[in-house]
């Protein structure tokens, strides 16, 4: 029976070992699809279409109300992963946020919230973040829709992956404000982070599955962290020519960051901010949160 794995970005360095998990061969019988938005994705998972998910670990709580129903496997890597790209005539500086003031940002539902958060944490206001114009229906990543559409000059500003992030740098558009991952305050690193995620349907019926599942991904990151190149093989068979060249070289940065422990502090600090977002409404235990069978 195929096991369906799905994520809502395919290009992108932080959901990465779920794709090598698969294409490497690590969780047999296993397929990797895009299924863009992450609250979308969620949805699936939730309806029993998907057997897991990688996404940012907070959205699940679109998809199920307090944790119920789904748990968090791995973290496909750590801390909050986006990136906050101006166009380069707006004469944008790192760090300084206040260069978006008034301007367009796009940004996919899901990791927007994070966006809106470090902004007002900033006490920056009045900000467009909507849509990116050409991200529905794109076949391979947001980023890259992002990229384009910032170079187009359609958005001021996106706030997406470190892939679309790099293109927009590279081709002179775009400069980074901020990188969340690295430069975000311990509160903005720790609101998110990419993970794989099942239902409690899945743990309760088919438990090896899920250990095989969260094991592939470790393993995974283990080879990504020790050879990065092999991510070039896969890039060539799943991206657009210039992203597959590009990938390992963004991997290797990353790799740093590919460590599966979802830790209590991880934890404690993502649903802090789901709750001050709506999206948790009451405390929850790191165990109805994270399955750590």
């Amino acid at each position: 029976m195929t096991v369906r794995i799905a994520i809502p970005d395919l290009v992108s360095p932080s959901y990465f070992p779920a794709i090598a998990a698969v294409e490497l061969g690590f969780l047999p019988d296993a397929t990797i699809e895009l299924l863009y938005p992450v609250t979308k994705t969620y949805e699936q998972l939730r309806e029993g279409q998907l057997d897991f998910v990688g996404g940012a670990a907070h959205a699940a709580l679109y998809a199920f109300k307090d944790w119920q129903g789904a748990k968090l496997l791995c973290a496909l890597a750590q801390h909050m992963y986006w990136f906050l790209v101006v166009r380069n005539d707006l004469n944008p500086k790192r760090g300084d946020l206040t260069v978006v003031k008034g301007r367009r940002i796009g940004a996919a539902p899901g990791p927007l919230d994070g966006l809106k958060q470090l902004l007002k944490r900033a006490g920056v206001a009045e900000v467009q973040i909507g849509p990116v114009p050409g991200a529905v229906g794109e076949k391979a990543s947001f980023g890259l829709a992002a990229a384009r559409a910032l170079a187009e000059g359609t958005i001021d500003a996106f706030w997406a992956n470190g892939m679309g992030a790099e293109i927009a740098v590279r081709d002179g558009v775009g400069t980074v404000v901020l990188d969340a991952r690295r430069e975000g305050s311990d509160e903005v690193k720790g609101y998110t982070f990419p993970a794989l995620v099942c239902t409690d349907k899945t743990i309760r019926e088919r438990r090896q599955l899920a250990m095989a599942a969260r094991q592939a991904v470790v393993e995974a990151q283990r080879l990504l962290a020790r050879e990065p190149e092999r991510a070039t093989e896969i890039g060539r068979k799943l991206f657009p020519p210039q992203e597959a060249e590009l990938i390992a070289e963004l991997i290797r940065r990353d790799a740093p960051f590919y460590d599966p422990a979802i830790t209590a502090p991880a934890v404690d600090s993502m649903n802090q901010f789901a709750r001050s977002l709506g999206l948790l409404t009451r405390k929850v235990a790191f165990k109805q949160v994270v399955w750590t069978g």
